[in-house]
């Protein structure tokens, strides 16, 4: 767990967000001071953000910022005011499918965006920046488990390559400026409060509506569905760990989840038990008591047929492996669902 630092707060990106929301309460609850960020955009219902925002907004521990990461004056007055040693970057725009619609907010968000937290962190000496991947960089890789110390040059959506681009942008920031920086790539987080773009969210909805709901790849997919404090969990962990230079590092054989030149690492952080979308439906259909009307249809462009995660490394430094199962995940998004939505 993060030790305490009463005089620095810790800014996390992306506060009113999914997975940032969580994390925030959690380092609040942990005794740490937050400053957080985020722009409360219009991608899904703003209401919900700041609903999330409300749970603890009044914290005297929380200090919040409403602006973008791409305003790069407003990042600079954030890292001079409030000198974060430490930086759990979780914003960015989300959204597989959006970004080919919408390529431009991308890469002002997720490229420049980061851009301006990694040149806060080097003019202030930040002690360690933790910082959201994703395992859609794995891309055209179809070598199972995924594996950290796998090559991923061949991302198959703008939103993967801009979070390629994020851990090549922190590597050089780590070589450069010795900025300690280590990516954690998430696998299919889902769970209370979560974004009303995703497929349980999506499925819910239509579900209770008696609506039919798209099945993309005839639901023959399997994901590495992770349950939201099984992320949390693993990024206050590694928070307190901030990484060093590999000394067996080789640079003929490079490998990717470290470096021999920098204070760099690479995590993936997932669950490693598979299961198939059309039974993660079924789950879902138990606890909603009613059953879903299917459209089944094509894998879409972009998408890859599994995913699978291996977290053997990121078990190793922090003692920590995602385990919560769909069963008990499913249920307590449902719960969490039929009371915000008064169902």
């Amino acid at each position: 767990m993060p030790s305490k630092n009463t005089k620095q707060p810790i800014l996390v990106t992306g506060s009113a967000g999914f997975i940032g929301s969580h994390v925030t309460r959690r380092l609040l609850a942990d005794g740490h001071r937050v400053v957080g960020l985020d722009n409360l955009n219009d991608y899904y219902d703003p209401k919900l953000k700041i609903a999330r925002l409300e749970r603890f907004r009044n914290d005297t521990g929380y200090t919040h910022i409403t602006g973008d990461l791409a305003d790069r004056d407003l990042i600079e007055t954030v890292f001079d005011q409030h000198r974060p040693e430490r930086v759990v970057h979780l914003a960015a725009q989300a959204g597989v499918r959006y970004a080919a619609e919408n390529p431009h907010v991308y890469v002002s968000s997720n490229v420049t965006g980061t851009l301006h937290i990694l040149e806060g962190c080097r003019q202030h000496g930040s002690k360690h920046l933790v910082f959201a991947s994703t395992s859609s960089v794995y891309g055209a890789n179809t070598q199972m488990p995924f594996s950290e110390h796998a090559g991923t040059e061949h991302p198959l959506t703008l939103y993967a390559a801009t979070k390629k681009a994020n851990e090549m942008m922190a590597h050089s920031y780590a070589h450069l400026y010795g900025i300690p920086s280590t990516g954690l790539r998430f696998f299919t987080v889902y769970g209370p409060w979560g974004r009303p773009d995703m497929a349980l969210f999506l499925f819910t909805k239509a579900i209770l509506a008696g609506e039919p709901i798209k099945v993309f790849n005839h639901g023959q997919h399997k994901r590495s569905f992770t349950y939201v404090d099984d992320i949390v969990e693993g990024i206050v962990r590694i928070l307190d760990k901030p990484p060093e230079s590999n000394p067996d590092w080789q640079s003929d054989r490079p490998d990717p989840a470290t470096s021999g030149v920098a204070p760099y690492r690479i995590f993936n952080i997932g669950n490693e038990q598979t299961v198939e979308l059309l039974r993660y439906i079924e789950v879902l259909e138990q606890e909603l008591g009613k059953k879903a009307e299917m459209e089944m249809l094509p894998l879409q462009p972009g998408d890859v047929p599994d995913t699978e995660a291996d977290v053997a490394e990121l078990s190793q430094a922090t003692g920590h492996r995602p385990e919560v199962s769909v069963e008990e995940g499913v249920k307590n998004f449902v719960s969490w669902y039929k009371s915000y939505y008064k169902v």
